[in-house]
C-alpha cells in the first residue's frame, strides 16, 4: 500500500516541482534577455574575463609598431615622440616633479597614471613622458600649472565647473564671509540652510531635502530610503551608467565583491520594462541622464581606445520617450524612480534633467556644482519617501547621519551658488543653450573634416565625447598633443570634454584651432597610419590573439 501511494505521489510531486521551477526559470530568462548582450551588461562574467586578462607591456618596438606600421612610419613616430618628450621636459618641469613626488604616496595618482592609456603602452609612456597633475591658478576658462603654462580647461572639474571658476571662487569667498561667525560648528544648522532648502524644493519639485558629503553618499541614501519604504531588496541600474563607486551600483570590474541585489539591465529596451513589470523584488530604478549620450556604454576613457569603435550619439526625443515609459512602469509597480543628477545637475536646464526631459523623479540626487566649489551631496524627495522612521514602530528606522552633513561653510557655499543661478544673467545662459552647443559641435566636426582629421564629436549640450573615424590603435596619443597645444583634459583624455557655460565664441574658436593644430601634428608624426586592410574587428582580433599568447601560449 505504501509503495502504491508513493508511486502515485511521484507524478504529483514532479508536476508541483515543475510548476514552481518553470515560472522561476522563465523570469530568470527574461532578466537575462533584458541585460545588454556585451560583457558590460553581465557584471559577473565581466569580472571573470577581467581576471583572465594578462598584464604585460610593450617594449620600444611594440610601442611604436603594435599595428604593423612600416619602418618609415615607425621612424616618424619615434622622432615625433622624442620631440614630444623633450618639449614636455622643457615646458613642464616643476609640474612634472611635483606630480612625481605626490604619486609615490597617492594611490589616486598611481591609478590615473596607470590607466591614462591602454595598459600595454603605459610603462614605456610613463618612463619617457611625464604628465603634470598639479595646478596653481584658474581664471576665466583657463587653468595654470606650476610652470606658468596656461591651458584652456576642458576638464570641467569632473562636472563641477558649470559657470566658470571665477564664479566658484566668489561663492567660496561669500561662504567664508557668511559662515565665519559660526565657524565649523556641527550638529546645529547655519541659518543659510533655510534659504538653501527653499530653493532646492522649488528646483526639484519636492518637499524634503537631506544633505550628505558627496554624490556617492547621496545615491547610497536614496537607495536605502527606497529599500526601506518599499520593503524590497533589489535595485535596477542601466548598463554602462555610473552612480558612484560603492558596491551596489558598481558591479563588474572595479568592485572586489559582486553585488547580489543589483540588476544591470539594458537602457532603452522594452525587455527591461517587462522585467520591472513582472518582478516583485525591485525597490528602485537608478537613472543617470548622462547615459543619453552613450546608452549602454561605460564612461569613455582613452585607456579603452584599443581601436576606433568608440561611438556616442544623443537623441533627445528618443531618450525622453524612454524616460516617460520608465516613469509610467515605476508608478504602476510602486518602484522608486531615482534620477541621479550628480554629474549633469543644472547643466541641461535650471531645473536639471527633470525639467529638461519633462520627467518627475521620486527621488533626485545632486552634488558637484551645487556645492559652489565645495564637496556636497543632496537628496530631494517627497516627505513620505524621505522619512527615516516609522512612528508606529519606533525601532524600525533607516539610519543616515554624517559628521559633516550640512557643514556651515558648505551650506553657505550652496546658498551662494543657488543665488548666482537665479541671477538674470545666469538664467540667460540657458536661452538657446542646446542650439548654441549643438552648433559648436557641428562646426567642430566640419572643421575636422576640412582639415582631413579622423576626429569627430558627439555632445549632450556642453558635455562632449570624441570619436575616431578611421581604425587605429593610437588614438589615445591625441591627448598628449592637445596638452602641448594648451588644452587641459582630465585623466580620461579625449573621452569626455566638459565646457563651462561661460565659454565665449572667441574662447571656443581658440580651442577649435588648437585642436586642429594638435591633430595635424599627430597626423604628421605618423600615429594615424593605417593598413587599408585594417578594421576595428581585425585590431580586436589581433589583441585577443596577443593576450591568449601571453596568457596561455596559444598562437605562438
Amino acid at each position: 500500500m505504501d509503495d502504491t501511494l508513493a508511486t502515485l505521489a511521484w507524478p504529483a510531486l514532479l508536476v508541483g516541482a515543475l510548476g514552481w521551477a518553470l515560472p522561476r526559470a522563465r523570469r530568470r530568462l527574461q532578466l537575462s534577455r533584458a541585460k545588454h548582450r556585451s560583457l558590460t551588461g553581465h557584471a559577473r562574467m565581466a569580472k571573470r574575463v577581467a581576471s583572465l586578462i594578462p598584464g604585460y607591456a610593450y617594449d620600444e618596438a611594440g610601442f611604436f609598431g603594435s599595428d604593423g606600421a612600416p619602418p618609415e612610419c615607425q621612424a616618424r613616430r619615434r622622432a615625433g615622440f622624442a620631440r614630444l618628450a623633450t618639449t614636455y621636459a622643457e615646458r613642464y618641469p616643476l609640474s612634472a616633479a611635483a606630480t612625481a613626488e605626490a604619486r609615490s604616496a597617492l594611490p589616486d595618482l598611481q591609478f590615473t597614471g596607470a590607466y591614462r592609456v591602454p595598459f600595454q603602452y603605459g610603462p614605456y609612456l610613463r618612463q619617457h613622458l611625464s604628465v603634470g597633475s598639479v595646478l596653481q591658478a584658474s581664471a576665466g576658462v583657463t587653468v595654470e600649472d606650476l610652470d606658468g603654462n596656461v591651458f584652456y580647461d576642458l576638464t570641467g572639474s569632473y562636472g563641477v565647473n558649470l559657470l566658470g571658476y571665477d564664479v566658484y571662487k566668489q561663492c567660496i569667498a561669500e561662504a567664508e564671509a557668511h559662515a565665519r561667525a559660526l565657524g565649523p560648528v556641527l550638529g546645529a544648522y547655519h541659518p543659510a540652510l533655510l534659504d538653501v532648502v527653499r530653493q532646492l524644493k522649488t528646483i526639484s519639485g519636492h518637499d524634503a531635502v537631506s544633505f550628505h558629503m558627496s554624490g556617492t553618499e547621496a545615491v547610497m541614501q536614496a537607495v536605502r530610503l527606497a529599500r526601506y519604504h518599499t520593503r524590497r531588496s533589489h535595485l535596477v541600474r542601466f548598463c554602462g551608467a555610473y552612480h558612484g563607486w560603492w558596491d551596489d551600483v558598481q558591479p563588474g570590474p572595479g568592485n572586489p565583491v559582486p553585488p547580489r541585489d543589483t540588476y544591470t539591465l539594458e537602457d532603452m529596451n522594452d525587455r527591461s520594462l517587462h522585467v520591472l513589470r513582472t518582478r516583485t523584488d525591485i525597490a528602485c530604478v537608478l537613472v543617470n541622464p548622462l547615459q543619453a549620450l552613450h546608452p549602454n556604454k561605460g564612461a569613455p576613457g582613452d585607456s579603452s581606445l584599443v581601436d576606433s569603435s568608440r561611438a556616442a550619439h544623443f537623441d533627445r526625443e528618443a531618450y525622453t520617450a524612454w524616460l516617460k515609459k520608465l516613469r509610467a512602469v515605476c508608478s504602476e509597480r510602486g518602484i522608486v524612480l531615482i534620477v541621479d543628477e550628480v554629474f549633469v545637475g543644472f547643466r541641461l536646464a535650471p531645473g536639471g534633467a527633470q525639467e529638461y526631459f519633462g520627467v518627475k523623479a521620486d527621488l533626485v540626487t545632486y552634488g558637484k556644482t551645487l556645492g559652489g566649489g565645495l564637496p556636497v551631496g543632496v537628496v530631494c524627495g517627497q516627505q513620505a519617501l524621505m522619512q527615516r522612521f516609522r512612528a508606529e514602530r519606533p525601532a524600525d528606522i533607516c539610519f543616515a547621519r554624517g559628521t559633516f552633513n550640512a557643514h556651515p561653510y558648505v551650506v553657505c557655499a550652496m546658498k551662494a551658488f543657488l543665488d548666482h543661478l537665479a541671477r538674470p544673467e545666469v538664467q540667460a545662459l540657458y536661452d538657446g543653450l542646446d542650439e548654441r552647443w549643438n552648433a559648436r559641435a557641428a562646426r567642430f566636426n566640419q572643421r575636422m573634416a576640412e582639415a582631413g582629421l579622423p576626429v569627430r564629436v558627439a555632445n549632450l549640450s556642453s558635455i562632449w565625447t570624441v570619436s575616431y573615424t578611421e581604425p587605429s590603435r593610437y588614438n589615445w596619443m591625441l591627448q598628449f598633443y592637445l596638452r602641448l597645444h594648451g588644452l587641459a583634459l582630465s585623466w580620461v583624455g579625449t573621452g569626455r570634454l566638459i565646457f563651462s557655460l561661460n565659454y565665449s565664441h572667441a574662447d571656443f574658436d581658440a580651442v577649435l584651432e588648437r585642436f586642429v593644430a594638435a591633430g595635424q601634428a599627430m597626423q604628421a608624426d605618423g600615429w594615424w597610419w593605417a593598413d587599408p586592410a585594417q578594421s576595428n574587428r581585425t585590431i580586436k582580433c589581433g589583441i585577443l590573439k596577443e593576450m591568449l599568447n601571453r596568457r596561455f601560449g596559444i598562437g605562438r
